[in-house]
């Protein structure tokens, strides 16, 4: 399966490359490029794989795109991305936009992965032990599954990532904010 991987380079976001890693036929995307290209490489690729920064209206471009004006992925995005399934939608509130586009796959809600995040999601006294078990447990769990179907990877992080998440409160918060359609 043709795998497109559309990941912002931004520091806070790379404890998200080994999700990725293994997957053998993969074209990565971390900017510079067009919005043209990025709609061709995704009618060309079964399964579109997109995480970093993002809010209600899609994916943030982080400035890693030259004509993206905010967003590399947004709602001009969807009819295409509605065309394929399995697809992995991995930022801060994507549960928003895929709601609102009827996508089909695996998708998070608010995802707490720095403290800052914690703290303004109303989790107090959170480390960053806390958030890097975290992190790296999701992290771990995904790319561990990352070839399987997407209902899959959403099964196995229930089981395996809820484990963490009945001692670690970052772990929970984001546990009750994971999805599948």
């Amino acid at each position: 399966m043709k795998t497109l991987i559309i990941h912002p380079q931004d520091r806070t976001t790379t404890f998200l490359q080994p999700i990725y890693q293994t997957i053998p036929d993969k074209t990565i995307i971390s900017g510079g490029a067009f919005m043209k290209d990025i709609r061709k490489m995704i009618d060309a690729h079964e399964r579109v794989m997109m995480m970093g920064h993002g809010s209600p209206h899609g994916l943030l471009s982080v400035g890693r795109f030259y004509d993206a004006f905010g967003y590399v992925i947004d709602g001009s995005m969807a009819a295409r991305l509605s065309e394929k399934n399995g697809n992995v939608f991995i930022w801060c509130n994507a549960d928003q936009y895929v709601n609102k586009h009827n996508l089909k796959g695996f998708f998070t809600g608010m995802f707490i992965s720095e403290v800052g995040e914690a703290l303004y999601c109303g989790l107090k006294g959170i480390g960053q032990e806390q958030i890097d078990e975290s992190n790296d447990a999701f992290t771990g769990i995904v790319s561990k599954y990352i070839n399987e179907p997407a209902d899959t990877i959403y099964n196995k992080l229930l089981q395996e990532y809820g484990a963490l998440a009945k001692r670690n409160p970052v772990a929970m918060y984001n546990y009750q904010r994971l999805y599948y359609n």
